[in-house]
């Protein structure tokens, strides 16, 4: 167990072990955003969230006047 220990403070060794583990929690995570039909459409409804707030806001304004 020891020689694990030594052999994780190389420098030379920690890197690629962490660029490996970073690039498949990466990966890991496109590929839950981007798979299931559910969450897809769950998701594309979001992308008009900022028009429909504007859009609002000038529909009360046209009523109160």
């Amino acid at each position: 167990m020891e020689e694990f220990f030594s052999w994780f403070t190389k420098m030379e060794n920690t890197k690629p072990f962490v660029l490996v583990l970073f690039f498949v929690t990466f990966v890991g995570i496109i590929l839950y955003v981007y798979t299931g039909n559910r969450r897809k459409q769950r998701l594309e409804s979001y992308k008009n969230i900022p028009l429909d707030d504007d859009a609002n806001d000038t529909n009360r304004e046209g009523n109160e006047q």
